[in-house]
């Protein structure tokens, strides 16, 4: 697996615990994760640069001072109440995942979504907000795109690992949620650091200090990449604490998961329905484009694909989603188990 493991090492691999060489204690003491995440930030401002000039400049300023974009009445209002109602009603393919006490539940936004709903197409299709996805991600890339349910205090026996502080990866990528209706600041709500989306000299040195950490003995999610961040390391990067987002309903919020974020804690249960786009490229392509399952036909039906592609590999890389039958997004809700990051 060497030739494997080091042909990795330009791409998006992150797990200290399954490439032995993005773990290594010696060479990362000589400086290669940092070396990666230089490069893939400096790769990742270059690409935005060319993408900066279709994007609105109060969301481009907004993103660039803080990580995130807020944007209230995403979809206009007259027109959201409907929207809101044909997407709980859509029956379609649905996958479940437990961790801790929370249940995911998610549905593709496939042809047969959209095909149904077409004001789901038009809002997907909206030039500003492919110019803003297009910027996060810093690629001209479609987004994975679900109708997504999360499920709180569901009587689990542990916590749910996504109300830890974390980064998602080593570099830049996209996640975005239009939430269907409104959250409380004590019912889950998005978290995140402000700023912490930059690689600052005090973030490339907490970068290097964890490098070295042995990964049997961190937490398995930091140790495969998704690292875990605590008050004393926000203090260490001269960051400010983390801040909960209690938003209305149809509230846009777009960020790049290299910054600190989490889902604030639920402090009982609920269920709450978003739409949930999600984008991650090879940090170290340096060109904008070039992705072909982003084209019209291909690019709405890669979730299926990649569901039965998992299905059929999970015992080489497991698979946390399960099938769930035909569902809504709020229909018979059930357990499901499997672990994700």
């Amino acid at each position: 697996m060497a030739p494997v493991h080091l042909l990795q090492l330009v791409t998006s691999a992150k797990s200290f615990l399954d490439n032995p060489i993005v773990g290594s204690r010696r060479l990362n003491r000589l400086g290669l994760h940092v070396a990666r995440v230089r490069a893939a930030a400096l790769l990742c401002a270059w690409r935005r640069r060319r993408l900066a000039h279709r994007v609105r400049d109060d969301w481009r300023d907004a993103f660039d001072r803080d990580g995130f974009v807020v944007i209230r009445d995403a979809v206009a209002p007259a027109e959201f109440a409907a929207l809101r109602a044909a997407i709980l009603a859509f029956e379609g393919p649905a996958r479940e995942m437990r961790q801790g006490d929370a249940i995911t539940r998610r549905l593709a936004i496939d042809p047969a979504m959209l095909s149904a709903i077409p004001a789901l197409r038009a809002l997907l299709a909206r030039k500003d907000l492919t110019a803003l996805f297009h910027y996060v991600a810093s690629f001209r890339t479609t987004p994975l795109h679900y109708i997504q349910t999360i499920v709180s205090n569901d009587g689990g026996d542990a916590r749910d690992p996504q109300e830890v502080l974390h980064a998602d990866s080593f570099h830049a990528s996209l996640k975005a949620w239009l939430f269907l209706n409104p959250v409380a600041a004590d019912e889950g709500p998005f978290t995140y650091v402000r700023g912490s989306h930059r690689f600052t000299a005090e973030r490339l040195d907490w970068e290097y200090r964890r490098s070295l950490a042995d990964p049997r003995a961190i937490d398995r999610l930091s140790a495969r990449g998704s690292p875990r961040v605590w008050d004393d390391d926000l203090a260490a990067m001269k960051l400010a604490a983390a801040e909960a987002m209690a938003v209305p309903e149809n509230t846009l919020v777009v960020a790049d998961t290299v910054g600190f974020h989490a889902r604030g804690v639920s402090m009982r249960p609920g269920e709450r329905v978003e739409i949930w786009s999600y984008a991650r490229r090879n940090p170290f392509l340096p060109w904008l484009g070039g992705d072909l399952l982003s084209l019209p036909g291909l690019a709405e039906r890669r979730i299926g694909w990649l569901w039965v592609l998992r299905d059929r590999l999970e015992r080489h890389i497991g698979q946390p989603w399960r099938p769930a039958g035909v569902r809504s997004a709020l229909s018979g809700l059930g357990d499901s188990s499997g672990d994700g990051q």
